[in-house]
């Protein structure tokens, strides 16, 4: 699953990405810095992770992973083909959720692709150029659809009122995400069309070490502008975060950060966000050779979460051993679990929980 940072040049997107993947992106103070996308597999921080690692003592751990990609910056009339339009277009499309970093600080040292800071400018710029790409998308398959409808198939003739009616609405600069469909209507019409501005998004506000804690006055800004969309917003010192990542010790960083009145990097916080954003939780498999972090789609069964680890898990599926974080951090251990009647055997129909600590039993 991935998640593509997104937004004007210059707002902070590759110093962003350096933050979360020390992949170390080129990242300058001019426009179009970045060309071709970056892309850095990305830890998902969890306390449960490292707690389990302290009771099991395995040989090794491995947390969950979430792919961010660093895009080009877009300009208006990408959707045209302007700047690196159709090539950041075509990277947006890939991926499963959209970081959109706007800035809101000022600084004369950082130059602004449109001469002054106005993060709701900038997001309406963003914005207006992915709906104009989805109105294409939509048009095209509209020509196709209504040449169906006049023949009068049913289904075409429903398809196209949907079609139409989202057209209406992006038209009206209005993204899909915030636009009102029936869920088996989009499910059936809309989402196959892949459209730009229905993935989720996340507002990175970018501020200065100032406002990192409390935010300011464009923060402000971007939660009205925002308020009608389904999205969420965080706030974070990108330059700041910057910093704090140079840091060689831990000690080093957890002294920073104090002194900033933050508990842990706002990088962390953003981390876990995305992976929430793409609709992702975790199940654990705790052993003396590993405790592990398994990512799966919220509402996956316990068969589906199996699968995950081995297709053959999957297909000879018998049952699942289940533990619940809570109970395992309770009692201690695996064996003294059992031995409070707290583990669980489920079936093919279990939906597996966030933090569900497993062993699955199968036959192929």
């Amino acid at each position: 699953m991935k998640a593509g940072i997104v937004g004007l040049p210059n707002v902070g997107k590759s110093t962003l990405f350096n933050c979360l993947s020390n992949a170390k992106a080129q990242s300058a103070n001019f426009p179009f810095c970045t060309i071709e996308p970056n892309i850095g597999v990305v830890n998902v921080p969890d306390h449960r992770l490292e707690k389990l690692e302290e009771l099991v003592n395995p040989e090794r751990v491995i947390p969950a992973t979430v792919d961010i990609v660093d895009i080009a910056g877009l300009v208006k009339g990408a959707s045209k083909g302007e700047g690196l339009g159709n090539q950041f277009l075509g990277n947006i499309r890939e991926t499963d959720a959209i970081l959109h970093v706007l800035r809101c600080f000022d600084d004369d040292n950082v130059v602004h692709v449109d001469g002054s800071v106005d993060p709701i400018r900038d997001k309406e710029t963003i914005d207006m150029e992915l709906q104009l790409k989805d109105l294409e998308s939509v048009e095209k398959k509209l020509d196709k659809v209504k040449r169906a409808a006049k023949t009068g198939n049913k289904e075409a003739i429903k398809e196209e009122a949907v079609l139409l009616m989202v057209k209406e609405n992006l038209e009206a600069g209005i993204s899909v995400r915030a636009i009102e469909v029936g869920k088996d209507d989009k499910k059936e019409f809309v989402s196959p069309l892949q459209l730009i501005t229905d993935k989720p998004v996340l507002y990175v506000c970018n501020v200065d070490e100032a406002a990192a804690v409390s935010g300011n006055d464009y923060v402000e800004q971007v939660k009205k502008a925002t308020a009608a969309e389904n999205a969420e917003i965080i706030v974070l010192a990108v330059g700041t975060e910057a910093d704090i990542s140079e840091l060689e010790t831990y000690e080093e960083r957890q002294l920073f950060l104090e002194d900033l009145g933050l508990d842990e990097p706002g990088s962390s916080k953003l981390i876990r966000a995305a992976y929430t954003l793409l609709n992702l939780h975790t199940y654990f498999t705790a052993g003396e050779k590993e405790v592990r972090a398994w990512t799966i789609p919220v509402g996956a069964t316990a068969p589906q979460a199996a699968g995950v680890i081995h297709t053959d898990f999957e297909k000879g599926f018998i049952r699942a051993e289940v533990i619940s974080y809570n109970d395992y951090v309770t009692f201690g251990s695996e064996i003294k679990v059992k031995e409070a009647g707290k583990m669980r055997v489920e079936g093919k129909d279990y939906v597996v929980k966030d933090g569900d600590v497993m062993h699955f039993r199968f036959n192929v």
